[in-house]
């Protein structure tokens, strides 16, 4: 088997038992929307709550075979890795706009699961994690902008041995702890939402693969047994768009990242790793991100820091960065380990938008390994972009996304090149 498609944490625990059929008719639409993760159903729901219920989801596997079920169900702060990387697009102004939207995400995403009674084991507390002198004065500066857009949300900056109160590892010698983030069940999230969104009358077809797309004032998708008439669509596919779509596509390239998760631990050894039971990420430009989850387990993920390669052993591949951290964990179990790819953008932001040519036809993409958060933020400001637009929506669709070329012969060279661009940039970015 291949071990990208292993068994994860998120299928292995999920709570929702949703099956949804292939589609076998040709139907018609208001909205038709390619891909079932974060990106797909989000937009989708954010229509349907704007009154906009005649969508239909397609998509290729099942919900979350995406990074919605891979990731590290990590609710953090921000939209983008760099915003500095697209400020000569923006302008001043809009890089504060951007910054403020960005601090939205965690709210969003605690207003639906109110609203909806959605099962995800939210919970609130994430820390971000400083090596040295220069990430410590990296995460004060953070401390003062966090406080700007969110003054009544507990944000403190932890240093020396106080650090222990955040996280039990004797690595890092800052710690910017945000209430206001968390971590959540990443796919019982997705399934609570797509639970919510036929509640509205959408549908939602799985086993799904589009085969052929044709674009006019009236959209036709095709699959291998049927077709939806839209007048507008959605590319949502992200890292696993596979050249449906090359205008979008050649913006994007793929890398990938690892995760492992723990046999149940005991409450005291728990309590050692996470005093505040949160979620956690340092700040180099190929972070550490790990929380501990409501059965006890504690979840490890990272990528590859220079070279772009896929480890032959999961398990052992993550196991010894953790150890790093944590090295009295030694003698834990490691029940499972998974991968997935990571959809980026040459200046590592999102990217939505419509077509050149097809206004009707939309697009999101490239979160470069953050999407949870940001899926949230960036579908709301889509859905508004795909209604009455906003300019929110323009915003964030100016920012240019430049062509990767050669991207499937040289995707190992790239990504590799690219990694180490960024591990040195760092190092002057107060990031190393």
């Amino acid at each position: 088997m291949n071990q990208l498609d292993s068994l994860t944490y998120y299928s292995a625990t999920k709570k929702y038992d949703l099956r949804f059929p292939a589609l076998k008719e040709d139907i018609d639409a208001d909205v038709v929307v390619i891909g079932g993760g974060f990106s797909g159903i989000n937009t989708s729901l954010e229509l349907a709550e704007h009154g906009i219920t005649n969508v239909v989801v397609l998509e290729a596997k099942h919900l979350g075979y995406g990074g919605t079920g891979r990731n590290g169900g990590q609710i953090m702060a921000g939209i983008g890795h760099d915003l500095d990387a697209i400020a000569k697009h923006v302008g001043e102004d809009g890089l504060k706009e951007i910054f403020k939207i960005s601090n939205l995400g965690a709210g969003i995403i605690r207003d639906r699961i109110a609203k909806y009674g959605i099962d995800a084991d939210f919970r609130n507390g994430y820390a971000y994690l400083g090596f040295n002198g220069r990430q410590e004065k990296t995460l004060r500066a953070w401390e003062t902008s966090f406080k700007s857009v969110d003054p009544a949300t507990e944000i403190q900056l932890y240093t020396g041995q106080e650090v222990k109160k955040i996280v039990g590892s004797d690595v890092y010698g800052s710690a910017l702890l945000h209430m206001g983030g968390g971590h959540v069940h990443s796919l019982n999230l997705l399934l609570g939402e797509a639970q919510a969104l036929t509640g509205y009358g959408a549908k939602i077809y799985e086993n799904s693969p589009v085969i052929d797309v044709e674009y006019g004032d009236r959209v036709v998708v095709r699959t291998a047994m049927g077709s939806v008439r839209a007048s507008k669509m959605l590319w949502a596919c992200n890292g696993f768009l596979n050249g449906l779509e090359p205008t979008i596509y050649k913006k994007t390239v793929n890398t990938f990242a690892f995760q492992l998760c723990t046999e149940p631990l005991p409450d005291d050894l728990i309590e050692r790793i996470s005093p505040i039971r949160g979620a956690y990420s340092d700040i180099r430009p190929i972070i550490d991100y790990y929380r501990v989850t409501n059965e006890n387990r504690l979840l490890f993920g990272s990528a590859t820091a220079l070279l772009d390669y896929i480890p032959s052993d999961l398990k052992a591949w993550n196991r010894s960065l953790m150890l790093k951290v944590f090295p009295y964990l030694k003698d834990v179990k490691i029940d499972l380990a998974w991968g997935g790819p990571l959809c980026c953008g040459a200046n590592l932001f999102p990217q939505i938008g419509s077509l050149n040519g097809h206004p009707n036809v939309f697009y999101v993409q490239a979160y470069a390994g953050f999407g949870v958060t940001p899926s949230h933020i960036v579908c709301k400001v889509l859905a508004e972009g795909m209604t009455e637009g906003s300019a929110r929506y323009d915003l964030l669709s100016s920012v240019p996304h430049i062509d990767i070329f050669a991207k499937d012969q040289l995707r190992a060279v790239m990504t590799t090149a690219g990694k180490t661009w960024n591990q040195v940039s760092g190092y002057w970015k107060g990031r190393r």
